[in-house]
């Protein structure tokens, strides 16, 4: 009895990049035939060399649209994520630069008040809003008196200012900085005396100080370290002759006003409610200003002798006398 041949076996396709290699195997995105070697496992069975070089480009442009939109891992107020602190280590540079000119100037490391680039920066009323010399309001928060004086305040802004830029980023960091600068100086003009001139960056720093608190609070945090320096602090502003404590307070409470401006803010639309924010924070600040420049009469002020040392004297306008 006989029997029909066997059938042949059906051949299997070549491998797309090996033809000559048959393989039972394909790619489970492209479906192409594929060796063994041209295949790798992917989180849905296995897929061709091809296919996975084009994922992974895909995947990276996937990520770069997605943080070009502001989108990915962000702080709480807003920032991405980083351990830069290039700005408080520039607002520190400046500070001890701007310390060393001054003693140039003077002929003095301890005595580099008498500099003229220290009259002609530090913040007084008199010039001020009556000379219109305006720029002082921030030049101040860059001068300093002796060399104990600018190494407490970079060693303040060090300890706090690397910490506050990784939370808030470079562009809201900046802000918050000037902003207490500013409001410090507001506190200074509006209650201070008006003759009575004063310097520093202890303002500012008294605002990262209150940007720090309403943090404590956001996030429900020990508050060991803010009590801390806060007494300490609170200690050396009311012990040592010469502080301005209307500065530090002034600081401290716009350091913390403009922190809850920023971390307060709705997320959607973020930027736009903390820009609005902060811009409604500094037009109050020179709505103050204005109305306290109201107040003071016109001066004339330039250098001049006083008891014998160049000083800076301002009089009313025409009288050529000098207020201080």
């Amino acid at each position: 009895m006989s029997q029909p041949p066997n059938p042949s076996a059906p051949s299997l396709p070549g491998c797309w990049w090996h033809p000559n290699r048959q393989t039972g195997l394909s790619c489970a995105r492209c479906g192409r035939p594929a060796c063994p070697d041209c295949l790798r496992e992917a989180p849905v069975g296995f897929q061709c060399t091809d296919c996975v070089q084009t994922g992974a480009h895909q995947q990276k442009q996937q990520q770069r649209q997605y943080r070009n939109a502001g989108l990915g891992s962000r702080t709480i107020a807003g920032a991405r994520l980083s351990n830069s602190y290039v700005v408080t280590a520039t607002l520190i540079a400046v500070n001890v630069v701007i310390f060393f000119v001054t003693a140039v100037q003077a002929k003095s490391l301890f005595n580099n008040g008498a500099a003229r680039v220290e009259m002609l920066g530090e913040l007084w009323t008199y010039p001020a809003l009556g000379g219109g010399e305006w720029w002082r309001i921030f030049t101040s928060g860059f001068l300093h008196y002796g060399p104990i004086h600018i190494a407490a305040n970079a060693f303040s802004l060090w300890m706090m200012g690397r910490a506050l830029e990784q939370v808030f980023g470079r562009s809201r960091f900046l802000a918050l900085y000037f902003v207490s600068m500013f409001g410090a100086s507001t506190a200074v003009l509006l209650f201070d005396a008006p003759n009575r001139p004063s310097a520093g960056a202890s303002g500012a720093i008294f605002g990262l100080l209150g940007a720090y608190a309403v943090i404590v609070l956001k996030l429900r945090l020990n508050p060991t370290a803010l009590l801390i320096n806060l007494v300490i602090n609170a200690y050396v502003t009311f012990s040592i002759p010469q502080i301005s404590i209307l500065a530090h307070v002034g600081g401290l409470v716009t350091g913390a006003v403009v922190a809850a401006a920023i971390l307060y803010a709705p997320e959607r639309n973020r930027v736009r409610w903390q820009s609005i924010g902060l811009v409604i924070i500094t037009l109050a600040l020179v709505g103050l200003v204005a109305w306290r420049a109201a107040q003071i009469p016109s001066l004339e002020c330039d250098f001049g002798m006083a008891r014998g040392q160049l000083s800076y004297l301002c009089g009313l306008s025409g009288s050529g006398g000098a207020s201080t």
